[in-house]
């Protein structure tokens, strides 16, 4: 976190609020001396995981929340870069990225924004979204043109396929408006 003084030739000067070096910003936001982040308002992160004994698991030693895999999963199937999910949830992209790779584990307020971010509830979020996805897909389903795709489906590489399913994802969440 840094405090920022005053912009100089639109250049912003700022003192790093951990060891007290005044700069101007670079463009990775991190401090030159100790690298510690610049951005402002970064959401408290907590850095060490609850104790085993309170984190239910799978047999695998991991917990059955993945929530870093959830998040990122969500993400992608949304189309959204780590960047603009940042944006819609007003935080930096270093904070999402900082939970997609178990750096960070997010406050509830930050997990309230990001469900409202990724278009799900929270339950959905933590859950991994896996129970509105089947949703999804026995809705699409039902649809006469997606029943008549289905035989060609087989025929398209992984590219075409992601393509074709975020269009009719998008046609079935956002319907066109007619003229």
């Amino acid at each position: 976190m840094a405090t920022t003084l005053a912009p100089v030739d639109s250049r912003e000067v700022v003192r790093c609020d951990r060891c007290q070096l005044v700069q101007f910003r670079t463009s990775n936001d991190l401090c030159r001396r100790c690298h510690a982040s610049l951005d402002e308002d970064e959401p408290e992160v907590v850095l060490a995981p609850p104790p085993p004994q309170m984190m239910p698991t799978n047999g695998n030693g991991r917990g059955h929340l993945n929530l870093a895999a959830s998040i990122r999963s969500l993400r992608l199937r949304n189309g959204l870069s780590q960047r603009q999910l940042a944006t819609r949830m007003s935080v930096p992209r270093t904070y999402v990225s900082k939970i997609e790779n178990e750096k960070a584990t997010p406050t509830l307020s930050s997990l309230e924004r990001l469900a409202r971010a990724l278009e799900v509830t929270v339950p959905d979020l933590l859950s991994g979204g896996e129970r509105n996805r089947q949703e999804e897909i026995a809705e699409l389903m039902k649809d006469q043109f997606i029943a008549d795709l289905l035989p060609f489906i087989s025929q398209l590489n992984g590219l075409q396929m992601s393509s074709v399913l975020a269009q009719v994802r998008d046609l079935t969440l956002r319907p066109r408006r007619s003229a």
